[in-house]
């Protein structure tokens, strides 16, 4: 039995740490999204929301907000229809090469939009080098069909379609397969079991995977800016850009009201998706024997040929079209064994001293933010676990906001807490710090949530047997904690690494001269009209991203189960 001493001891040592970690986690995390609801509701030092009315009652406002919504709903209609018809099939029917389709649908999220853009435009329109070089491109002067609401809304559904394929999958995997057996024993089968019996118990993940992928795509500013801005077609996140594009204290509190704005809509999609989660009533009891695998018998050839063509066109396709880009000597040439040329990898690559700095700069935050996020979520989601207090409690139900608000909208925030440090005349805006502080905050839940669904299914008596023998708190973590836990936190780390490495949304009003990340380097190339440069770049980006996902998926036998994002 453990001491009462030792014990009350070892719970005042929990305290104590909980506390210090919650407040350095708050002050990265809801400080920022608190100070732009301060800045929204005051108007020259006072408080009130005559501001707010007057932002809100510009007609560019309202136009953009119609955008928004218009695209945002869209595109993730799009996403429901292609994600759930791959998350049905895989999850549930005999295909062959499951593990290769599920890595293949990993990659559209893990390649930044503003690529997913570039690439689309460069197998449509009259001046696509691939259709060119194929004799299949329009006459000069038609216009480039992305350039258009259509184009805006088709991307962002092939961009965001991963979210609602994980989580429905998720939920599938998690439907007893005895189930699904006394249903076809009873009679049904077909499509009758999957209407009848599937359907029903899977709408709460489909669902919360709706409205996670609608807040996502309202607040996508890459696919947007490349293709709405040349079209006159302006979303919330892009007038926000374009607002802030001569940047001065004068603007601020009226993008802060932008911001809200774009906030409050996805606050509701929080909101929503929690609320599907609550109605979620699967639960597992143990793990099955196999898997489920509904035959598709004659049908199993021509749905997989099927599934691997539309894999070839979001994915295949738009990579050629890219890489045929950066091949040629400007943007419309043909490709031919006479103009082919590696003149633009050379220039982007080796003579652009900015490209260097941007892959140093996007390396650095992106491990620098995983591995402090690491050390930060992992004692942290322990102890909110294992004492739990009102203001932990507080801060796990307000945790996924800055993750969940648009990029710029976070953006703004750390512009408008960091831009004057207190009680100094100090500034971070500008520096490489805003860039990385913002990382935290936005990336801070998708390290700590799989750290804290992990440690729920700890036993609490391994750490209080390791207190009874006398193990300080440290020794409890490094020895029993910290080896439990470690494939949630290793899987946390891939996915903020991944994702911190391409990110444009939050960098985009962040950056300055020096502290260019990659994605802002590939958004002001094409925006200047070196769209070969560009292309050269985005393919470099792709492929260094699909290198590191192949050498995690090559690793992963030798990984314990758990650490590989994608698989599970």
């Amino acid at each position: 039995m453990m001491n009462p001493t030792m014990q009350k001891e070892g719970s005042r040592s929990e305290g104590r740490l909980l506390c210090a970690i919650l407040i350095v986690s708050i002050c990265l995390t809801l400080a920022p999204v608190a100070r732009l609801f301060v800045e929204g509701v005051t108007d020259q030092g006072t408080f009130g929301f005559t501001l707010a009315g007057k932002v809100l009652a510009q007609p560019s406002t309202m136009s953009a907000l119609k955008h928004s919504l218009i695209t945002a709903s869209l595109g993730t209609i799009v996403s429901l229809v292609l994600g759930a018809a791959f998350a049905f099939l895989v999850a549930l029917t005999n295909l062959r090469a499951k593990a290769a389709l599920v890595f293949c649908l990993m990659i559209p999220m893990m390649i930044p939009p503003q690529i997913t853009a570039l690439s689309w435009t460069q197998i449509m329109g009259p001046s696509s080098v691939l259709l060119k070089t194929l004799g299949l491109a329009p006459p000069l002067g038609s216009p480039q069909p992305l350039y258009s609401v259509e184009g805006i809304i088709l991307l962002l559904g092939i961009q965001h379609m991963s979210i609602i394929f994980l989580t429905l999958r998720a939920g599938l995997r998690a439907i007893p397969q005895e189930t699904v057996e006394a249903a076809r024993i009873s009679g049904a089968r077909g499509l009758r079991t999957w209407w009848q019996v599937i359907l029903p118990l899977t709408l709460p993940s489909l669902a919360a995977g709706t409205a996670i992928t609608f807040v996502t795509a309202l607040g996508n500013f890459g696919i947007p800016a490349m293709l709405g801005i040349p079209a006159g077609y302006v979303t919330l996140p892009t007038l926000v850009y374009q607002k802030l594009a001569g940047l001065g204290t004068s603007v601020l509190a009226e993008v802060s009201v932008l911001a809200m704005l774009i906030g409050a809509v996805a606050v509701i999609g929080i909101l929503a998706q929690r609320f599907f989660q609550t109605r979620q009533r699967i639960y597992l009891v143990g793990s099955t024997s196999r898997p489920l695998a509904i035959p598709l018998g004659a049908a199993r050839l021509p749905v997989e040929i099927l599934l691997w063509a539309i894999v070839g066109i979001i994915l295949v396709l738009p990579m050629f079209g890219l890489l045929a880009t950066s091949l040629v000597p400007a943007y419309g040439v043909p490709l031919r064994f006479d103009t082919v040329t590696l003149a633009s990898w050379v220039e982007v690559l080796l003579r652009q001293p900015v490209t260097a700095r941007a892959f140093v700069n996007s390396f650095g935050l992106a491990f620098g933010a995983a591995l402090v996020l690491m050390i930060l979520c992992l004692p942290l989601a322990w102890l909110m676990e294992r004492s739990p207090t009102r203001l932990s409690r507080i801060f796990d139900s307000l945790l996924d906001l800055p993750y969940a608000l648009p990029g710029v909208v976070l953006s703004i925030a750390m512009i408008l807490l960091l831009i004057n440090l207190p009680f100094t005349e100090a500034t971070l805006y500008g520096t490489i710090w805003i860039i990385f502080f913002a990382y935290l905050a936005r990336f801070f839940a998708v390290m700590f949530r799989p750290l804290q669904a992990s440690l729920k299914q700890l036993d609490p008596a391994m750490g209080e047997a390791a207190q009874s023998v006398g193990a300080t708190l440290f020794q409890r973590l490094r020895d029993v904690i910290i080896p439990l836990s470690a494939p949630a936190a290793a899987a946390g780390a891939i996915l903020v690494f991944l994702t911190a490495f391409n990110e444009l949304t939050v960098s985009a009003l962040l950056w300055s001269s020096g502290t260019e990340t990659l994605g802002v380097v590939i958004f002001n190339l094409d925006d200047s009209g070196e769209t070969a440069m560009a292309s050269a770049l985005a393919m470099t980006i792709v492929m260094v991203v699909m290198l590191l996902m192949v050498l995690v998926q090559l690793l992963s036998r030798r990984f314990p189960k758990g650490v590989v994002p994608w698989q599970t």
